[in-house]
């Protein structure tokens, strides 16, 4: 086999597939990154079993071939090659040889025929979307999902299709994050729970370009991601998902509106109040026409008051910091309208129409 491609368009394709290399793993072949140029063009996938992602990578075949290559050794030795044309070549015993001006490494590569494939999937019935679209529909849920937690179900998001309306629930226990956008055409019905790891990765690589689409496609047992020259297909999580629309009850005591950016500040102001190794609350108090932030610990006292417009009751309540900051930095609207039923129940955070929707319990304040 022999390639050449710029140092430009070969990190993109080796940034682009890294994302699916694992940290750890029993089997060597997996932590390497698979180059097919068999045909007319140059694919480049890494695969952990679980999250596959292959793309197309610009480069020139001079003689067609395949070789797997460690993904680390690789990325290291070509993010510190001239900016150059980089020539690769293979022999008879996968030895890969990267040449680029006066620079030549020699290093081991691997047949590839132990490499997995990324698994086989139709591609007849697409979902479309913008990547934009996409893309803020994953932050705007993906801090509510748990990666580190036991149930499966709170490792990833709900995506749910039903009467042409996506919708994309996550909850970690403590909070829930739900987002809803209609869809072009009359697609199929489908509900999945697609792992949060797979769709932090997807995000980062989809542009922020309304006019360049990404369609899906489902199966049972997999979801993939196809846009640009690029796939992405994982495995989905077996089992059934929450019943998110139990936990929501619209019924509130108290409205409270106001500036996104006046609460945010207020919140981050309280937080220099609080050590990082505590789980104090900040209180939230809402009176008429005006809602008081504050945090009280041993380092201090901080208070802040928010005009605000006030419908209901009066309400004193405590939240975790955090927890209110990650909702309010991915609302789209400039002011916020949240909705209280009490001292000891959720609060939610929601537009008129419901395209988002964040509920947040509350914190004991004696804690």
């Amino acid at each position: 086999m022999k390639l050449s491609f710029s140092k430009q368009n070969l990190l993109k394709g080796i940034n682009t597939v890294a994302r699916a290399v694992p940290t750890h793993t029993t089997m060597p072949v997996l932590e390497c990154i698979f180059i097919d140029a068999s045909t007319n063009q140059i694919t480049f996938t890494a695969n952990d079993t679980e999250l596959g992602i292959s793309t197309v990578t610009n480069g020139t075949i001079v003689e067609k071939g395949t070789v797997a290559i460690n993904a680390r050794i690789f990325s290291d030795i070509a993010k510190k090659l001239p900016d150059d044309l980089i020539r690769m070549e293979t022999d008879e015993r996968n030895t890969v040889t990267i040449t680029c001006g006066s620079v030549v490494f020699n290093i081991p590569g691997q047949s590839g025929e132990e490499f997995p494939y990324l698994p086989a999937i139709a591609k007849d019935k697409a979902v479309t979307l913008s990547q934009f679209l996409l893309k803020s529909l994953i932050e705007q849920t993906i801090f509510c999902t748990a990666p580190n937690d036991n149930n499966k179900m709170m490792q990833g998001e709900l995506f749910e299709i039903r009467n042409g309306v996506l919708r994309i629930a996550a909850l970690d226990g403590h909070r829930i994050a739900l987002r809803t956008v209609a869809l072009d055409g009359t697609p199929d019905d489908e509900k999945v729970i697609v792992p949060g790891k797979t769709l932090q990765e997807v995000a980062r690589i989809l542009g922020n370009d309304t006019d360049s689409k990404v369609d899906l496609f489902f199966t049972k047992n997999h979801l993939m991601f196809s846009f640009d020259s690029t796939l992405v297909v994982t495995q989905l999580i077996e089992g059934e998902y929450f019943r998110i629309q139990q936990m929501i009850n619209c019924d509130y005591e108290t409205k409270v509106t106001v500036s996104k950016n006046d609460f945010a500040g207020a919140i981050d102001r309280s937080t220099t109040m609080i050590r990082e190794t505590e789980r104090k609350p900040i209180a939230l108090k809402i009176g008429e026409d005006v809602m008081e932030v504050s945090a009280n610990t041993e380092l201090g006292r901080m208070n802040d008051r928010i005009p605000a417009t006030v419908e209901g009751e009066e309400l004193m309540i405590g939240f975790n910091p955090k927890f209110l900051l990650d909702a309010l930095k991915v609302v789209p609207d400039e002011m916020v309208t949240m909705y209280f039923s009490g001292s000891k129940r959720p609060l939610f955070i929601r537009d008129e129409e419901s395209s988002y929707l964040y509920l947040i319990l509350p914190v004991n304040m004696g804690v």
